[in-house]
């Protein structure tokens, strides 16, 4: 099921359902869900040669191959409802909006009185514009039961942002009857049944984020607040909230089918790291009790599932719909898949850890993913189905028509609402998935390489509907997903033939056949810049800034353009490190290419008259960083002149690449070792390089250079981290020795002045 934001970015910007803004993947590891943020792949069921075989049990091959391609059909069925119902509904609005002469005035608990004292209250839509929360909404809709109960770790947001909206209303527009728990009270059943059982089953999801990284700093701190929470409380719901919930259910509904998805299951969905209890956990379906995982963005896998039950299938019998998994006793019935290592040959060895996961990863593409098999026992075997396919233009642009009511539901006013929504309430999704295949990025294992995009029509609508909202001052705060520039996939071939199994489109350099092209994406922020009542729109969900480049005919026209409408003074982008050898085992292009584009960039803003800078977004701590990468770092900061606010120590968190080196201590794609700084006080030396110039880490540099024996880094001179204790140059072996880090830096002068387009 869809969800987003996921994991390692959850520090930096907002928070994230299909992730980093609540509606996106985070493009730093496990979470948005998210959200995520937070939408799916395939319009055309499981496929009939890629069918797993849930038939042993007596008549149930034939109705489960004719259920399979009526799911189908109901899938084609339900996205076209959606986008008729959808356009009638968008069509209402705006003429209700142009009947009361544009914007409505606000309203709210301060009464018209508010708007006189400068106080902008919120319009907040009637209850009836959400799906029922509770027994009285069911019989004002004439409804005695529900078809599907969603559990939710989130509060209620019905936006197309946050995962549980696109599902639900996926659904509802598939003619199924929806209710919604959110955050029930863990601790006890009943708040598990505010709604009665339903006659389908059962949908759970930890929420746009990952529950773990939404309690946890990377340090294994509590955070102090939860933004998808009511007034930003925190503990609302519990820890692994996608087994605490899928249990509670089982519990208290002994039959009912439950099937668990959103960011936390679908990086869970096979045995996997947990950094939080550090040890290899079991899939998430033996775990949760749950019957089903849908993993990924789920919008195909749930119709498909729907149907399936609405038909009288047995949940046990579901085994064919790609982008699910499921559990079997049994192979006999179970074809056309690879084996993977078993969980306890993974306990007693890491490796076989790092050869399973390198599968995983190599089957993650739905045009030549295989069906993988993980035992557990001679008995118990987990199954997972090839990934789903990506939608189709068409079919996101009627996701995105949804009548979704675009806030939180009004019962948390009082509360203040939901922080999470403020990131995402004016800000435009316009692709999903992410060809950029950062090590320590999930977004491969969950939206997939293969970018997939909104027409330009679905955007502008959205944007006018947005526009009308009261509370919008003319500003577009983002366009873009995962990654903001992308509006295509990598090259014709992958929606034909899958991305390249071993091969990357980016890195370390572009591949030939790269589709590098920035027209549809300028021509898409032209007009949203033309619609009336937009006064600037913002590009802030990040560019890459080594596809800008590999854009030889139109990435100087973007960039420039870029800097003329749609920054703010600070453009940020992710170089992560300048060390080669770390970059490379990011996946990352190597530093010089950040370098160019500084400089590009740089042209661009005096071209245009204006003064721009740069601010990367640094990681501390990544596999394949030894002290002296972290001190090669921190003296790329001191040349900048500035203070990076914007430091990510590097968080396992499930199913990326980065994560299994963490936990294995080597790369799964070559097998050979990688230093791993493991222990909180590396972590924190490496941090604290970063942030020299912050007094309380004094002592943690001081012990860093020593250790890296570059104390040729500690006096007055211009090049010196810190200042020496007690005005006297610290002796020892950093005096003759400085490091392999240092003797290039030393040889290479590269570190003389601030970069150009770099912030002083």
């Amino acid at each position: 099921m869809k969800q987003g934001n996921t994991g390692q970015g959850a520090g930096r910007k907002g928070a994230g359902a299909q992730g980093g803004r609540s509606g996106k993947p985070s493009r730093r590891g496990a979470a948005e869900p998210a959200k995520g943020a937070e939408a799916s792949r395939k319009h055309g069921g499981s496929g009939g040669q890629r069918r797993g075989r849930g038939d042993a049990r007596g008549g149930a091959d034939k109705r489960a191959r004719g259920k399979r391609d009526e799911a189908r059909d109901g899938v084609t069925r339900g996205v076209k409802h959606a986008d008729r119902d959808a356009r009638r509904e968008a069509t209402g609005k705006a003429k209700r909006a142009g009947a009361q002469g544009g914007k409505p005035k606000h309203t709210g608990k301060h009464g018209h009185g508010a708007e006189r004292h400068g106080k902008q209250q919120t319009v907040m839509p009637d209850r009836s514009a959400f799906l029922p929360v509770n027994r009285a909404d069911m019989q004002a809709r004439g409804w005695d039961q529900c078809d599907f109960v969603f559990v939710c770790g989130d509060a209620y947001v019905d936006h197309p942002s946050f995962g549980m909206a696109i599902i639900t209303r996926l659904l509802e527009a598939n003619h199924y009857k929806v209710g919604v728990i959110c955050q029930p009270d863990w601790r006890d059943p009943e708040s598990i049944a505010l709604l009665g059982e339903p006659r389908l089953g059962f949908l759970v999801s930890a929420g746009n984020m990952d529950s773990m990284v939404n309690h946890y700093t990377v340090a294994k701190k509590h955070r102090g607040a939860d933004a998808f929470s009511p007034g930003g409380k925190m503990g609302l719901r519990p820890d692994r909230a996608a087994v605490v919930y899928g249990n509670l259910i089982r519990r208290t509904f002994k039959d009912t089918p439950i099937i668990i998805g959103g960011i936390e299951a679908s990086l869970r969905r096979l045995a996997h790291y947990d950094y939080w209890s550090d040890k290899l956990k079991r899939s998430i379906l033996l775990d949760s009790g749950a019957d089903l995982v849908s993993y990924g963005m789920g919008e195909h896998s749930i119709v498909e599932i729907a149907d399936a039950l609405a038909a009288g299938l047995s949940v046990s019998d579901i085994t064919f719909i790609d982008g699910t998994v499921y559990r079997a006793k049994s192979l006999e019935h179970v074809y056309d898949y690879e084996l993977l290592p078993s969980f306890p040959s993974m306990q007693a060895d890491n490796l076989e850890y790092a050869r399973s996961f390198n599968v995983q990863y190599a089957n993650s593409d739905p045009f030549t993913g295989k069906r993988l098999v993980e035992p557990y026992s001679d008995h118990e075997f987990v199954v997972q189905n090839p990934p789903s396919k990506p939608l189709t233009t068409s079919e996101m642009d009627a996701v995105y028509r949804l009548p979704y009511a675009r806030t939180y539901h009004p019962m948390y006013e009082e509360a203040g609402g939901v922080p999470a929504i403020r990131e995402v309430k004016f800000s435009l999704t316009s692709n999903r998935g992410c060809f950029g295949e950062c090590a320590f990025c999930a977004l491969t294992f969950h939206q997939g390489r293969i970018v997939q995009v909104r027409s330009h029509e679905s955007i502008i609508e959205e944007a006018k509907l947005m526009i009308a909202d009261p509370e919008f001052k003319g500003y577009i705060h983002d366009v873009g997903g995962p990654t903001a520039d992308y509006r295509a996939p990598a090259c014709d071939a992958q929606l034909r033939r899958g991305a390249c199994r071993n091969k990357h489109c980016l890195s370390p350099q572009p591949c030939r056949k790269l589709n590098a092209d920035h027209t549809d994406y300028l021509q898409l922020l032209r007009e949203l810049r033309a619609l009336p009542g937009v006064k600037k729109v913002f590009v802030r969900s990040g560019i890459r800034f080594d596809f800008a480049l590999a854009d030889k005919d139109g990435g100087r026209a973007f960039v420039r353009e870029l800097c003329e409408h749609h920054v703010s003074g600070q453009l940020r982008v992710a170089p992560e490190h300048v060390s080669n050898a770390v970059l490379g085992v990011m996946g990352k292009p190597q530093h010089q290419v950040y370098e160019k584009f500084v400089k590009l960039f740089a042209e661009a803003n005096e071209e245009c008259g204006l003064k721009q800078f740069v601010v990367p977004y640094l990681m501390s701590s990544h596999p394949g960083s030894t002290l002296d990468e972290a001190v090669e770092l921190a003296e790329y900061v001191r040349d900048m002149g500035f203070n990076p606010e914007q430091v990510q120590d590097f968080y396992p968190t499930p199913s990326t690449m980065s994560t299994a080196m963490y936990f294995t201590g080597v790369d799964p794609r070559t097998m050979e070792r990688v230093f791993v700084p493991k222990s909180p006080h590396d972590k924190a030396l490496q941090r604290a390089l970063i942030q020299y110039r912050d007094p309380k880490n004094y002592e943690l540099v001081l012990e860093a250079l020593r250790r890296a024996g570059r104390l040729d880094l500690v006096g007055y001179g211009p090049k010196c981290l810190i200042r020496p204790h007690g005005g006297h140059v610290p002796a020892g072996r950093g005096a003759a020795k400085q490091g392999v880090a240092g003797l290039k830096n030393a040889a290479s002068g590269k570190r003389g002045g601030v970069p150009r387009g770099h912030k002083r």
